[in-house]
């Protein structure tokens, strides 16, 4: 890499990094009241959420994890995208509308623990603390695999020091996290999936218009040993099923149950405008989402061809070839644009962490201060404890980044699983069954974080394998959902002021949807 090229890149990222920062800064003075730093006043509008969502959710496994799978082992690698892209469209078609509805009616709910604990008059405050509990210790690991990958980029792309990466990324996303809130968060990472998007689909385009034998990439990988010669010829490499078992299959497709129960995705439901919001969000999401992954999979195919072909140019990670994105930018476009196609996995994390910061630090302020021990704290001290502990939980985090050997595919799979097994079956049902009780969500949300934990944790602590090789989400899942309803069905029945909330927001969400209007409008139908 010559120095020249370095410091075009640095001068893109540092260009990047400004903007970011900027966005902060307008977001702060946007933001007023507490609620409008935690849900950004409930008005954002469907394009910024369904962007703000995919950015959150895709991080660095968008553009380098499954690039590399895909190149080595072929299109059995596609499973996990294909139940990722099914999840978040039936999340955003099932959860969304009904969602953004029962939080307002409940209580004006504008965290996932205080709605848990609205939609079932919880006094107790157990399912508050639990989910708090439960968001505190699966995110502030997510967080610190973020961090880890900020790091080890800043020392791929820079050949910098890792410490130094680590905490340039760091203080530039807990800056603007910490200025803005949630509308810098939803601001910035609407700003960083259209960067990834346009990478995505700039950077294979390029690449076919550079070959001289574009046709190729069809046959190459078939006939061909590529990776320098070091991954042989597979006839089998566009084929779905070969060489992948069905635990494998349903362990992938299964990622996409997830989707329920991600806080930092299923927030930004909560912020939409309207319930009529979720229909234009979910074709923004969605067709976001399914136009990325198509860039990720026309760079793998084109991938060994394009590399193959050539002997004057090769992938730099020789192992997991997880750099074949960051390498065709390199290749084919101009330092500084390649320097801003570079900055597109730095988007994808950055995006990831500062949605998970806002999501620890409402678990901790909103849900345990404000809920349980001063509930009388005023807007302007929450909102200075929340930037507070945003920076808090941050440095807790880092300090766990410390050790770059850290797992971060690993943990990310874990925190999925956790989320997944836990919130995912009880907000479903919160949302859509009438007979739900308290004691049957509580019991569920324990399950299914339990399960997933032990289930994950058996290879992570040197116990034994994962039973059947089965990824912990479909245990997790298939137990909270038995336990919850096992549980509600064998305790006292739901009281009416609680099954009213459930009918009238069933009532304004079904209104809102079929005569798109808003909120409000949906209200005053509703009431004649």
């Amino acid at each position: 890499m010559f120095v020249a090229d370095q410091t075009w890149f640095v001068i893109a990222m540092v260009i990047y990094l400004i903007v970011m920062l900027l966005i902060g800064l307008y977001s702060f003075n946007q933001t007023d009241e507490y609620e409008d730093y935690m849900l950004g006043g409930r008005n954002l509008h469907p394009f910024v959420a369904a962007l703000s969502a995919g950015a959150s959710d895709m991080s660095g496994w968008l553009l380098m994890g499954l690039p590399g799978a895909l190149y080595m082992l072929g299109f059995s690698e596609m499973w996990m995208a294909i139940g990722l892209l099914i999840g978040a469209a039936v999340n955003w078609i099932v959860t969304a509308p009904r969602l953004r509805s029962y939080t307002e009616v409940a209580n004006n709910s504008i965290t996932i623990p205080s709605f848990l604990e609205n939609r079932f008059n919880d006094r107790s405050h157990f399912l508050r603390i639990a989910a708090g509990i439960i968001i505190l210790v699966f995110f502030t690991f997510y967080v610190s695999s973020g961090m880890v990958a900020g790091g080890r980029y800043f020392e791929s792309t820079f050949e910098g020091d890792y410490m130094t990466g680590m905490i340039i990324i760091a203080a530039v996303t807990v800056g603007y996290t910490f200025i803005g809130g949630f509308l810098a968060v939803s601001f910035t990472d609407t700003v960083q999936g259209c960067i990834m998007f346009v990478s995505l689909l700039l950077v294979p385009v390029m690449a076919l218009l550079h070959m001289d034998d574009p046709g190729a990439i069809w046959t190459y990988q078939l006939e061909n040993a590529y990776g320098l010669e070091t991954i042989e010829p597979n006839p089998d490499w566009f084929s779905l099923f070969t060489g992948v078992s069905f635990v494998t299959i349903i362990s992938n497709l299964a990622w996409g149950l997830g989707y329920f129960g991600q806080p930092h995705i299923i927030v930004r439901f909560m912020a939409l405008r309207s319930p009529s919001d979720a229909r234009a969000g979910m074709r923004y999401g969605v067709g976001w989402m399914f136009l990325c992954l198509v860039g990720t999979v026309m760079v793998a195919i084109i991938g060994p061809a394009f590399f193959g072909m050539d002997p004057s140019i090769a992938i730099t990670d020789q192992e997991n070839f997880e750099t074949i994105f960051l390498d065709m930018g390199r290749i084919l476009f101009h330092p500084l644009i390649a320097g801003l196609i570079l900055t597109a996995v730095l988007a994808a994390i950055m995006s990831t962490i500062s949605s998970q910061l806002l999501v620890v630090s409402s678990a901790l302020i909103e849900d345990i201060y404000n809920g349980l021990i001063n509930k009388n704290a005023s807007d302007q001290s929450l909102k200075n404890l929340s930037r507070i502990s945003v920076l808090v939980v941050a440095i807790f985090a880092g300090v766990i980044a410390l050790n770059p050997e850290s797992g971060i595919l690993g943990l990310v799979e874990f925190a999925w699983a956790g989320f997944g097994a836990s919130f995912g079956p009880v907000i479903l049902a919160s949302l859509y069954w009438r007979r739900l009780n308290g004691a049957g969500a509580a019991a569920g949300l324990v399950t299914g974080a339990i399960v997933a934990f032990i289930w994950g944790g058996l290879p992570q602590f040197g116990v034994m394998d994962k039973p059947f090789e089965l990824y912990e989400m479909i245990p997790g899942v298939a137990l909270n959902v038995i336990v919850m309803v096992t549980v509600t069905l064998l305790t006292k029945a739901p009281s009416k002021e609680i099954t009213d909330t459930f009918d009238e927001a069933a009532k304004l969400s079904k209104v809102a949807i079929k005569k798109d209007i808003d909120f409000e409008e949906a209200a005053e139908v509703t009431a004649k």
